[in-house]
């Protein structure tokens, strides 16, 4: 059982939620679920053009059936740094529990926000929040839904203990299970080829802070890090809850911006940010159990090179494997390193390796020879899945690869790459030549010009009896384009500035959600010299009308929008603000707070009844 970190006491609710950015509708819906033919209108919000707008989070405003929803708008539950049970929200522990503080003597605050997800347990409902830092951060709170108006409050805090799982590392996006878990990511995994000892991290800037987290002599282990980790929360009438935290070896190591679950309950789709990566499937053995599978990875038969290109998908078999398996080699006697799995040798200006080495060039690291030593298969599998998926023949050439979600209307996936570039070339960088994402790897991608400004793409799902899965993507090919700047493609008057893809149209998405029932995919943003103020869009995908619903301050980014259809009669759009002023425009922080991030949700909306 997992123990949280607390200060005991009443639950006191604090009035920290509100509505940010427009005024409340007058007209209100009961609620009660809507009937299935209702339909959603956003009005749109325009790009914001003065310096009040790009300060301001703000949200279109929303009808069903040209009724306007009552109480709509961003609501905020928490922003960084605000106390709740005597925690504060987004403060960094170590391995005992205890705050991590910084030169000037103060609590570390994580300003970067991530996913979170609404859990209804029992009576009571719940909210994973993670935190994309090293260390990584989960706090649980404890929402209180008023039964009239559908608004949350938080009453209730608690900060998640990781010592079990040697702590938390780059919690980016996340998913909710069918069975009702948070599965939360863990980005950009350490490269285990030159991060080996704590010296080596010390001197590594993007690592380096990981180690603020280690108690009792703790020593540091790359493999500790890049897993799904899933949430278990619990609670027995009115007594505090437990959760269990358990990262999945079985499921394999990259970059994972989000595994996103089947309605089969054992198929899941992992995606691996960063440059030259890979699309990864796991097929569980049982429903409802992710410790145990079948692991595979994409391979891209292009069959057009034009704009962000199209593909039909096959599935590399990366073999079966158990967490009670694989977690005995990242420590005691069976503990491995990276020169325990590999073999390395040196390639040559062809791209060539010597007889008995594969040539991979994988996750940025560039053109590698590689041989995997005799016995260590399956654990190359897993503790380098991208590298050894590589080896295997797989595709890892993607680039940017962020949100992924699905519609059974359309029994497809969508997925977005918030850049279509470099290992997706054709031996280029940006158009111009260049080996550094190409040479040693089999260049399965070829388009003909890269977009910096990103895509959507739509994945058909089908059944394919080999693998077992109703659920397994077969082709690939793009259905949102972002627009790049150009002398023949030019900017909206007045926003010349700053903004080097159109400004209506996407610029490097990130995370995805479908609204079920609405025909509608929710389209997040994470862009810098893009746009500069993220939106968020939505997408009918009856009429292909792309609508901005969203925008947020400078410098920021929007965070996991995610849908959830019906909590109690009401509908949210979970919708989080990542890092205001703090990826660009710092020179316009007043430093009155305005940079604390927000956690919150669009809405709410009453729950639509489902055909």
């Amino acid at each position: 059982m997992n123990k949280q970190f607390a200060v005991k006491g009443l639950a006191v609710a604090v009035a920290i939620a509100g509505v940010v950015g427009m005024s409340v509708a007058t007209a209100a819906y009961a609620a009660k679920k809507l009937s299935a033919d209702a339909v959603l209108t956003f009005d749109g919000v325009s790009a914001p053009m003065t310096d009040a707008e790009k300060r301001e989070v703000r949200v279109s405003a929303a009808e069903i059936d040209g009724q306007p929803i009552a109480n709509f708008g961003f609501h905020t539950l928490m922003r960084s740094g605000q106390e709740l049970n005597g925690i504060k929200f987004g403060q960094i522990i170590d391995a005992d529990g205890n705050p991590i503080r910084g030169e000037d003597g103060e609590i570390r605050i994580s300003n970067a926000n991530e996913h979170t997800s609404l859990l209804p347990v029992g009576k009571r409902l719940f909210s994973v929040s993670q935190h994309e830092t090293r260390p990584g951060a989960f706090f649980l709170l404890e929402l209180d839904q008023n039964k009239k108006t559908g608004e949350l409050t938080p009453i209730n805090q608690w900060q998640l203990d990781q010592s079990k799982t040697w702590g938390g590392w780059v919690h980016c996006a996340a998913s909710v299970t069918p069975w009702n878990t948070h599965l939360a990511s863990e980005e950009y995994e350490p490269n285990a080829a030159v991060l080996k000892t704590n010296a080596d991290v010390a001197k590594d800037d993007y690592s380096k802070t990981q180690l603020d987290y280690y108690t009792n002599g703790m020593e540091w282990n790359p493999y500790y890090y890049g897993w799904n980790t899933e949430i278990t929360v619990k609670a027995k009438g009115k007594k505090d809850p437990t959760t269990t935290i358990e990262k999945h070896f079985a499921m394999g190591r990259m970059a994972i911006e989000l595994s996103y679950v089947m309605p089969d309950k054992k198929t899941a789709y992992i995606t691996d940010d960063g440059t030259n990566v890979s699309l990864f499937m796991f097929v569980a053995d049982k429903k409802k159990d992710l410790s145990a599978g079948t692991l595979y990875a994409l391979k891209w038969n292009q069959t057009s090179s034009y704009g962000v290109g199209a593909a039909d998908i096959e599935w590399i078999n990366l073999g079966h494997a158990t967490d009670e398996e694989i977690k005995p080699y990242l420590e005691g006697p069976k503990k491995v390193t990276f020169d325990d799995i590999f073999a390395t040798a040196e390639g040559n200006k062809q791209g060539q390796c010597p007889t008995g080495f594969t040539g991979v060039n994988t996750g940025g690291y560039g053109f590698e020879c590689l041989q995997v030593k005799p016995g260590m298969e399956k654990v190359a599998s897993r503790l380098e899945s991208r590298r050894y998926a590589a080896m295997m023949g797989a595709t890892t050439e993607f680039r940017k690869e962020e949100g992924i979600t699905f519609a059974p209307e359309y029994n497809s996936i969508f997925m977005s790459m918030s850049s279509v570039e470099r290992g997706m070339e054709d031996f280029k960088k940006g158009g111009k030549p260049s080996k550094s994402y190409d040479l040693g790897g089999p260049n399965d991608i070829r388009l003909d010009s890269p977009n910096k400004c990103g895509a959507v793409y739509q994945l058909p799902v089908g059944t394919d009896k080999n693998i077992g899965s109703d659920y397994v993507v077969k082709s690939m090919t793009g259905l949102v384009v972002g627009r790049p700047v150009t002398d023949r493609a030019p900017q909206v008057e007045g926003f010349e500035a700053n903004n080097t893809c159109h400004m209506n149209g996407i610029a490097n998405p990130d995370n995805l959600t479908y609204m079920s029932g609405y025909d509608t995919l929710i389209i997040g943003e994470d862009t810098g010299s893009g746009h500069q103020n993220d939106a968020i869009w939505a997408y009918n995908l009856k009429n292909s009308q792309l609508t901005r619903i969203e925008t947020t301050p400078y410098g920021s980014e929007t965070t996991s929008p995610y849908w959830y259809p019906n909590i109690n009669g009401w509908a949210y759009l979970m919708s989080v603000v990542q890092h205001p002023y703090g990826e660009s425009d710092e020179d316009k922080n007043t430093g009155h707070g305005e940079a604390s991030a927000y956690t919150g949700y669009i809405g709410p909306f009453p729950a639509k009844k489902m055909k």
